[in-house]
């Protein structure tokens, strides 16, 4: 039986006439939304639900898993465990043919609907054992994204993995691909305190899953055991980052992250977690030892002929005119560079940024710094995208972070010095690039293999380059600026001594932040990033310092929290508890608290987190060096309401007041004072008397 919704057809012949798997009401909300919404709805709706499972299950950068496959018009594939949709519309923009299966109806529904101008899809509604018979052998791609860890629920026999991918072989052509992503029970979160994904539980996958269950995860060397013994003689791993879920960089063996590029590593977006170390400097450290693909958070094993790509990032968590890929590929004569439009409003981004190329190469023709080459080329359906040119070399940042490292103060600024030299070349002329961080200039090795100030410098990037002049400090400036922010350990660099080099005063840099602000807004647009979502869906994240001291006991849910935005959001490992016993916060009362602390400079936004439970606050005074925020102003906000005079009652379990310090003035120390009288009220009382209409 086929039923249709739009051009989707559900083929509903092994349905056994109610779903055997459901997850509650969430899917009937999704339901609606799907019916009711149109895509581009999609991100308001997750930023107003704030809701882990909306999400999860409506992001687009769920996409990414899949869009970079090489997948064509000509071909067909199959998706086992298609959802709610997550990855069938890529699909379906890619393929000739798509045929999903998926043993809920009410998913399945999900999926039509948001996918409904697809006429190239077909749903099987059912057990995948009931409509495998059925399916044909000739795939080209058959993907099983987020399925293989649950091959023992639905393959009955000792070995169910092997079985199921012996299964999933017979329906591939010569020459196809099966594509697995799934996470890797290694996973370096996992031992940083991330719950195991799909039970919930604190090590579960590291302890081998002590209390059974049907779910099981892989080391790397334990999938890849499975498919030889399948027959799959040369399969390729590649490692999605963060991880598979919310991909925004493909790595493979063939080109393994480099130090410093594994920043983003906050991700419990569905539960609280512990945070038993930092992720990104143990990643370090595993880089440095050759062991990523031990502990990369998830794998995707590709089964069949290698393909040329050997790394991706994505930049779709930006305005639609801007969200791009920049992809790494094999060739006969070596690894080439390509960027490609995500969109078709894109494309003008592209093709603006190989104009900026060839204005920039006019700037500093003839200088010490050159300008890597990129050419506008076009795909066989028309579309532009640049082709750059592949150099060897390491960073300037790299290079600063190993004189940091050996404590060579000199020979860091030396080569500051020599970086603002070059980058000052025609700063009068009406071109400049905003963004000549540190990460986008290779320093070419000389035969010895040194990297020496008269070596070539080459800039890699181009793509925020603009018709106008931009004074050569503030671009320094921000190049400083965003080193700091990426890395803690960068901190021991007194960037007092970068601005006294290029003339910056307090008034300046203050203006210069703001302006980054401006720019981070000018790419992203109004939509939140994945950092502000997470704190948004609220999940908490306790550092094993707190956990040691007791801070997660109960009884200390009053205790006050400061969070410090430095340009990356608010994340558990920039905040701090003030010392009750000390200057820094005094107590005067059953539930009243003065709140004096010293902040320091370089911060957009401070979070004071009054405790961990429902409550009411009267504010009598926030105070930024010595001058009263009105609570009524642009710089304060909170996730409370206003029920009286300066009272605001806060329903949940993660009451936080935020300030805004953009433009407020700031200094080398600065001091945040509060005083505010907070009284626990359980949340269910809070709800009954809005409702009663008592509250607003």
């Amino acid at each position: 039986m086929i039923e249709e919704i739009g051009k989707i057809k559900l083929d509903l012949s092994h349905y056994p006439g109610e779903d055997l798997y459901c997850d509650g009401d969430i899917e009937d909300e999704l339901l609606a939304i799907a019916r009711d919404c149109a895509a581009v709805e999609y991100q308001r709706i997750i930023e107003e639900r704030k809701s882990w499972e909306i999400l999860y299950h409506l992001s687009p950068l769920r996409e990414n898993i899949v869009e970079w496959l090489p997948i064509s018009r000509t071909m067909k594939v199959l998706e086992v465990g298609s959802g709610c949709g997550a990855i069938t519309g890529a699909l379906s923009r890619k393929a000739g043919e798509v045929t999903c299966v998926e043993l809920s109806k009410k998913r399945s529904m999900i999926n039509a609907y948001r996918h409904m101008d697809a006429d190239n899809v077909t749903i099987h509604v059912g057990n995948f054992q009931d409509v495998e018979p059925d399916l044909p052998g000739d795939y080209d791609y058959i993907c099983l994204i987020g399925v293989f860890e649950y091959a023992q629920a639905y393959i009955g026999s000792g070995t169910p993995y092997e079985d199921f991918l012996k299964i999933i072989k017979k329906h591939l052509k010569p020459g196809g691909h099966i594509a697995i992503a799934i996470e890797n029970k290694f996973g370096l979160k996992y031992w940083a305190g991330c719950r195991e994904d799909h039970l919930g539980v604190y090590f579960a996958g590291i302890e081998d899953y002590p209390e059974g269950g049907v779910v099981r995860t892989f080391t790397r060397d334990g999938l890849l055991a499975i498919a030889k013994r399948c027959g799959f003689s040369k399969p390729q791993m590649y490692y999605p980052y963060p991880d598979y879920k919310f991909m925004t960089t493909l790595y493979s063996d063939r080109r393994l992250p480099a130090i410093g590029e594994l920043s983003d590593n906050n991700r419990n977006f569905d539960r609280d977690r512990l945070q038993l170390f930092d992720e990104k400097r143990v990643f370090d450290s595993v880089i440095r030892e050759g062991q990523f693909p031990l502990f990369s958070n998830s794998y995707f094993l590709l089964l069949g002929p290698a393909l040329s790509e050997e790394y991706v990032k994505y930049s779709n968590d930006r305005k639609e005119e801007f969200q791009i890929k920049t992809l790494q590929r094999s060739t006969e004569s070596g690894p080439v560079i390509e960027k490609h439009p995500l969109s078709k409003d894109a494309e003008k981004h592209i093709e603006d940024t190989v104009r900026a190329y060839e204005k920039l190469s006019e700037r500093y023709q003839g200088s010490i710094l050159a300008v890597n080459e990129a050419k506008l080329e076009k795909t066989t359906e028309g579309i532009p995208y640049i082709k750059i040119k592949y150099l060897e070399g390491k960073t300037l940042e790299q290079i600063l972070d190993e004189r940091l490292e050996k404590k060579d103060t000199e020979g860091f600024a030396n080569l500051f010095d020599e970086y603002v030299r070059r980058i000052s070349v025609g700063e009068e002329k009406e071109i400049s690039d905003y963004d000549m961080i540190f990460a986008n200039i290779i320093v070419e090795q000389d035969d010895n293999g040194c990297y020496k100030l008269d070596n070539t410098w080459h800039l890699i990037d181009c793509e925020w380059t603009f018709d106008k002049a931009i004074e050569t400090r503030e671009i320094a400036f921000r190049a400083i600026y965003c080193y700091l922010l990426e890395d803690e350990k960068r901190n021991k660099l007194n960037p007092d001594l970068i601005f006294d080099k290029l003339g910056i005063g307090q008034t300046e840099a203050e203006q210069y932040r703001r302006q980054e602000m401006k720019f981070q807004k000018y790419v992203t647009g109004k939509h939140l990033s994945m950092a502000e979502l997470r704190e948004a869906i609220g999940k908490k994240s306790y550092p094993l310092t707190n956990i040691c001291e007791g801070l997660t006991d109960r009884s200390d849910d009053g205790r006050i929290q400061i969070y410090e935005d430095t340009g990356g959001g608010f994340q558990e490992e920039q905040s701090f508890f003030p010392e009750e016993d000390g200057e820094q916060l005094l107590r005067t009362g059953e539930g009243m608290v003065e709140l004096s602390v010293k902040i320091g400079r370089g911060r957009s936004a401070l979070r004071i987190d009054p405790g961990n439970r429902s409550c009411l606050i009267r504010i009598k005074r926030i105070a930024w060096n010595g001058e009263t925020i009105p609570l009524k102003g642009k710089h304060l906000q909170m996730n409370g309401f206003k029920i009286g005079e300066d009272v605001y009652a806060f329903p949940t379990e993660d009451p936080n007041i935020t300030l805004s310090l953009w433009g407020l003035s700031g200094e080398e120390e600065n001091r945040l004072e509060a005083v505010m009288e907070v009284t626990p009220v359980p949340m269910e009382t809070i709800d009954h008397l809005q409702k009663r209409g008592l509250f607003g």
